[in-house]
């Protein structure tokens, strides 16, 4: 149920004072059909932060069989998550134009380990990513980054749809790369405040999102594979980014 090496909490109780209590949780498992007074108020608290939860089956369960768990098992995780209403004033009054990213569906621990250590190494402020349908932010995560994710804010929001017309209220400009585009990175106009968008590998970002973008974008390939993995494609726009903002 979790291979990685991330200390688990039992209980729903104990569940509910870790949340309270502000430690970080990267993601709750519950068991399917579990109901009750006390499992409705852990779900309030769960939906109030973000947390992704997980429905598995009793049998999903066996591995914690010596420990009260209830049906309800969390997992910490090293990534301190930030709040990105918290984060947006405080980017908005520098001279620097805010440069975000956000990521749709990108559920590869080791592709989001990349892709933070390229964004922390591009100047990005923040990544931001739903709450549901991103990948486990455990100990994989944090290796593969580099440490990176020490470094660089990573806020879980619950709808990036909502997000997306928040950044565009406060004058971002939201560039989605996608293959869908005709235009490359190279053609946009970069240099303000951005916001990248970046979707999984199998199916992109989703046409919700693409609908909100203000300009879509793809980069060329000229070789005989179709695609670039996403964390290369990732970092090839966060880059575009970085040379227009030095030009």
């Amino acid at each position: 149920m979790d291979n990685q090496k991330d200390s688990p909490i039992y209980g729903i109780r104990p569940v509910m004072e870790a949340l309270e209590s502000g430690m970080k949780i990267s993601r709750v498992v519950v068991k399917q059909g579990l109901s009750g007074s006390l499992v409705s108020e852990l779900m309030v608290l769960l939906k109030q932060r973000n947390v992704p939860v997980q429905y598995v089956p009793l049998e999903a369960f066996d591995k914690f069989k010596d420990k009260n768990h209830q049906g309800v098992v969390a997992f910490s995780s090293p990534v301190e998550f930030q709040n990105l209403e918290h984060i947006l004033p405080k980017l908005l009054e520098r001279e620097i134009k805010p440069f975000i990213l956000m990521l749709d569906g990108v559920t590869d621990v080791r592709n989001f380990g990349a892709i933070a250590r390229t964004a922390e190494c591009a100047g990005v402020d923040a990544i931001v990513v739903p709450a549901k349908g991103a990948a486990s932010m455990g100990s994989d995560a944090l290796k593969t980054s580099a440490g990176a994710l020490n470094h660089i804010p990573v806020c879980r929001v619950g709808s990036l749809k909502i997000t997306i017309n928040l950044l565009k209220q406060h004058g971002f400009k939201v560039i989605a790369a996608t293959e869908k585009a005709q235009k490359s990175p190279f053609e946009a106009n970069l240099t303000g405040a951005v916001a990248i968008v970046a979707g999984s590998e199998d199916t992109g970002i989703s046409p919700d999102i693409i609908k909100l973008a203000d300009e879509l974008v793809r980069i060329p390939i000229f070789g005989k594979i179709e695609s670039l993995n996403v964390s290369v494609a990732t970092g090839v726009v966060l880059y575009e980014v970085v040379r227009q903002r030095l030009l």
